[in-house]
């Protein structure tokens, strides 16, 4: 090897040491390493900067969008209730967990969904007395399999086939690497329900152990007449054991009832009386037809919704609202703002939220316009304002737009009518202007340091390729086994990969070893897809560490989890279906 290929190892060495010891993010160790190759002459800047323009890498771009539209319209959240909320049992759970993850994961980014599913896993262990550590690391495993049975499922796999076409190879049709994804997936989804189980700790959240130093709020919620939850219990509303929320009482017709036993039956017009801590008020408000009672002007279509914020304010010793009820105060007409809840330090308020007279000190949870903060921050009825940060409202009156925009872009990835990078921002460009999501809401749902990660780690797979050193290393590995055919070559890329993508992201993994792979297929005079299909496998089977795949540190730290329990439950794993791909490819994508 000559020193430029030398030197390109050495600053993918580089890089790889500073993910291990945590030196930077993940994308500007990426990208200082392009630059620096850049600089030294390795690459032209048109190839340090063309996984920018990849198809691959703009496609994982515009279906972050396409899933935060899923999301902002409450599809996510309602298909998660609708499955989950029936489950009884831990292994009940689990199963209907496989049976909306999975498939959601095969044509959504994994991320969302993991976002997307944690809080409700956590509300339901909480309320069934289970640990979350029981089921988390299951959840991202779910997420991370069920990403391996399309071409969409992760943005590796699309990133993968970018790679391939630039390489004038043939791209993958969508369903293509469902023929061994979907065993691959299955035969994982066994091992969670059969051996996992032994081996997942049990450990308390962390929420529940701080639980003492919580605030909490009195809320007042009364049943809307069209409101999903009239007939059904408590208990199958879901308003039992609600983690951080207690139902002290249900007003009907001017009749207290309470203490609420679970098997009683809610009613149009019920005045339901909970305390509570904010993350939960703000799940509770989330519910279509159950809206705060202390204010008879809260706002509640969608549409008006979306130019309201939660505020929280605290009463000053000089407030002009000292002395007064809720009711009295006419927050509408003064500040243009709704009482959703108050909060009165170290005692549980227990009148009727109407009816409480503030005090100094009190803490009043405010439906308010956006201006509210800067109109009323420096008013001296109020000693501090600020938002409430996990608020925000559900535009649930674009929710079948955008399950419609969606069944359009699989038909248009299925079908082959367009590319796949055109349907999806079409996708994305449609959730935007039908209103499923605002263009500034958009922006936000795009990880820019996964797509930057992405676009660099190309432009290193370049220098590996224009150096030789992508040839010298797997002349090295594989040019003393050239008897032993191309499986054991196959065997070895997969192991390499998995390794790697153990350490560094999944898409950076895939991308580093993309040049190995077709390498190792010219050595052997074979056909590389069978390399390409483990390639894609061996990077998203990231199972042993958290720190290898994004939804497993989206896991580590609400379940309490320690490095070594990915390590003592994903390592089977990874044997496992290492064995099921090493055996089923060649027969799938014959050499």
């Amino acid at each position: 090897m000559d020193w430029q290929a030398w030197l390109t190892l050495a600053v993918v060495g580089g890089i790889f040491f500073g993910l291990i010891k945590d030196l930077g993010p993940p994308d500007m160790l990426f990208l200082g390493g392009v630059v620096f190759l850049a600089l030294a002459g390795i690459i032209t800047p048109t190839e340090a900067f063309a996984g920018f323009s990849n198809a691959g890498m703009l496609t994982v771009a515009f279906l972050f969008v396409v899933a935060a539209g899923l999301r902002e319209t409450g599809f996510l959240d309602w298909l998660g209730q609708q499955v989950l909320g029936k489950a009884r049992t831990e292994r009940g759970l689990f199963v209907r967990l496989t049976g909306i993850v999975l498939p959601l994961s095969a044509f959504l980014n994994n991320t969302p969904i993991v976002a997307m599913f944690v809080p409700i896993v956590l509300s339901w262990s909480r309320r069934h007395r289970v640990a979350p550590s029981r089921l988390l690391i299951p959840l991202s495993y779910l997420a991370i399999l069920g990403g391996t049975c399309t071409l969409i499922g992760t943005s590796t796999n699309l990133v993968v086939n970018g790679l391939m076409i630039d390489a004038n190879l043939k791209g993958m049709h969508l369903f293509e690497i469902t023929a061994i994804g979907l065993p691959y997936a299955l035969i994982g989804v066994a091992y969670l329900v059969l051996i996992a189980p032994r081996l997942l700790p049990d450990r308390r959240e962390m929420l529940e152990q701080l639980g003492a130093a919580r605030r909490e709020f009195l809320v007042e919620m009364l049943v809307d007449p069209g409101c999903r939850l009239i007939g059904k219990s408590i208990e199958e509303a879901g308003l039992r054991h609600l983690p951080g929320l207690f139902l002290i009482e249900i007003n009907r017709e001017g009749t207290e009832i309470g203490p609420v036993a679970p098997e009683e039956r809610l009613q149009a017009g019920d005045r339901l009386v909970f305390t509570g801590i904010v993350s939960s008020i703000v799940e509770l408000e989330r519910i279509p037809g159950l809206v705060p009672a202390g204010d008879p002007s809260y706002e509640v279509s969608p549409s008006g919704k979306r130019q309201r914020k939660l505020c929280e304010a605290v009463i000053s010793p000089w407030s002009p609202l000292i002395g007064k009820t809720i009711r009295g105060a006419d927050f509408r007409t003064t500040y243009g703002a709704a009482v959703v809840a108050v909060h009165r330090d170290g005692v549980r308020l227990e009148n009727k939220i109407g009816d409480i007279r503030l005090k100094p000190g009190d803490t009043l949870l405010l439906q308010t316009h956006p201006s509210f903060l800067k109109n009323y921050r420096n008013d001296r009825a109020f000693y501090l304002i600020s938002n409430v940060s996990e608020w925000r409202p559900i535009r649930t009156d674009r929710l079948w737009i955008a399950v419609g925009l969606f069944a359009i872009l699989i038909f248009l990835m299925t079908s082959d009518l367009v590319s796949t990078v055109v349907a999806a921002a079409a996708t994305g460009f449609l959730m935007v202007a039908t209103g499923c999501i605002s263009a500034s809401e958009a922006r936000r749902s795009i990880e820019w340091q996964v797509l930057v990660t992405i676009a660099a780690a190309f432009g290193i797979g370049t220098a590996l390729q224009n150096s030789g050193a992508a040839a010298a290393v797997v002349d090295l590995i594989f040019g003393r086994i050239t008897d032993l055919g191309p499986l054991l070559a196959l065997a070895i890329i997969y192991f390499t990969v998995s390794l790697i993508t153990e350490l560094i992201t999944n898409n950076a993994a895939a991308v580093l070893m993309f040049p190995f792979c077709l390498k190792a297929a010219e050595i052997y005079n074979v056909s590389p897809r069978p390399f390409m299909i483990a390639l894609i496998l061996a990077a998203s089977a990231s199972f042993v560490t958290p720190i290898g795949y994004q939804t497993n540190m989206m896991v580590y730290g609400p379940g309490g989890y320690r490095f070594g329990d990915f390590v003592k439950v994903g390592m089977p794993l990874n044997l496992l279906l290492a064995a099921v791909a090493i055996v089923l490819i060649p027969f799938i994508w014959p050499f």
